[in-house]
């Protein structure tokens, strides 16, 4: 099987706009996901429908303290992940030294509460 490759910036946002099957959506997520380019894969895996792979995916950004990707996940799941997930986030990201992130997290904790 070839490599998928990385489509340029014109060619993903066509591939985003275009029908194409779902196989094709999970491996241009994979080729961004191997690349770290976690804001991308997100878009193919929502157009995927791959339900679990988003959630992975929120792991990922709770794990590692990434208190954007975790909202951009959440936009894309049209849900708020919760006061107690995002207190998680802030603790790890505090833990990382990741002082932005660990506020934007809390600030997003606050908010959930309401």
């Amino acid at each position: 099987m070839a490599k998928t490759v990385i489509p340029n910036p014109l060619k993903r946002r066509h591939l985003i706009e275009q029908e194409i099957d779902s196989q094709q959506c999970l491996a241009i997520a994979d080729a961004y996901q191997a690349d770290g380019r976690h804001f991308e894969a997100l878009q193919f895996l929502v157009k995927a429908g791959a339900d679990d792979r988003i959630e992975a995916l929120a792991d990922e950004a709770v794990g590692a303290g990434d208190a954007f990707l975790l909202k951009q996940v959440a936009d894309a799941q049209r849900s708020d992940p919760g006061p107690e997930r995002w207190a998680q986030l802030a603790a790890v990201a505090d833990e990382c030294g990741l002082e932005r992130y660990a506020e934007m997290a809390r600030r997003h904790a606050r908010s959930s509460e309401d």
